[in-house]
């Protein structure tokens, strides 16, 4: 089955832009270590390529938050599906995010962190599509600005589907629109 509509990102110029945003981050936190805290499962991807760009010091921990469930759509209600393993108080804390849609789901993620007392908050996202933001959320490391389109590969999945798919694209509408309908 071709699910592809067209590809929006090539592998090549991800792995680029993934290396320049390393040197950058290496630049800001060279006298720290910084916790990269990767949010599951789209960011898995995005987080082991990236970090591997990164000459500070980093740990790396774990979060997993629902707002899609099965849908396309985020449905506004945001839920900690797998909890971080270490304590943040006190550390630099990097999100490592695959993309930022509607800007609900990290919203709520800063408050719940910010509780925690960290020394620092930033986010990193690999994807950023302005045009659906609902939530301003100040984003210190971007990629690539994105279309308002259905995106699939390098992590980001459909139906739980086409993660590891080393480029990003636009999943063929007919493949979502028609399955949304019978859901």
């Amino acid at each position: 089955m071709d699910i592809v509509d067209r590809v929006l990102l090539t592998e090549e110029e991800i792995q680029q832009r993934v290396q320049e945003l390393g040197s950058q981050i290496s630049k800001d936190y060279a006298d720290k270590t910084v916790a990269l805290l990767c949010i599951l499962k789209g960011g898995l991807m995005f987080l082991t390529d990236l970090s591997k760009h990164i000459t500070a010091p980093v740990t790396f921990d774990f979060i997993a938050i629902s707002s899609y469930g099965h849908s396309t759509q985020s449905s506004g209600v945001v839920r900690i599906t797998k909890d971080l393993e270490e304590s943040i108080e006190g550390k630099h804390v990097l999100i490592v995010e695959d993309i930022i849609d509607t800007g609900l789901t990290l919203s709520y993620l800063i408050r719940n962190l910010q509780s925690r007392n960290p020394a620092s908050i930033k986010i990193c996202t690999l994807l950023d599509k302005p045009a659906n933001r609902t939530v301003d959320i100040p984003v210190d490391y971007v990629g690539f600005d994105v279309p308002n389109e259905f995106l699939v590969g390098y992590g980001l999945d459909f139906q739980e589907l086409y993660r590891n798919i080393p480029y990003v694209f636009i999943l063929k509408p007919e493949l979502y629109t028609h399955n949304s309908d019978s859901a």
